[in-house]
């Protein structure tokens, strides 16, 4: 049975907001959160994006896209705001 286009979408943004969520969470509690580590953080969803030598699936390819959108608008905030 194939996944709708709706039910992808809904799985995205509920990913999306549950990373920022926990990003801004993260970052107001734990004094080590910075721009830096965030980036790092980044740079290792690029590569697990990547290493898709098997195929993770729609489902999964979903979520993995929107957990690197959030860490790339998050960071993008934090730069306009001068944080980090």
């Amino acid at each position: 049975m194939s996944e709708s286009t709706a039910q992808f979408e809904e799985r995205y943004r509920q990913i999306y907001d549950e990373e920022i969520r926990g990003l801004e969470r993260r970052c107001a509690h734990d004094p080590s959160c910075g721009l830096s580590e965030l980036e790092g953080i980044l740079k290792a969803l690029y590569i697990r994006e990547g290493n898709d030598i098997e195929g993770r699936g729609q489902l999964a390819d979903a979520s993995m896209s929107a957990t690197i959108a959030a860490y790339e608008h998050f960071i993008a905030e934090m730069k306009k705001r001068g944080k980090g």
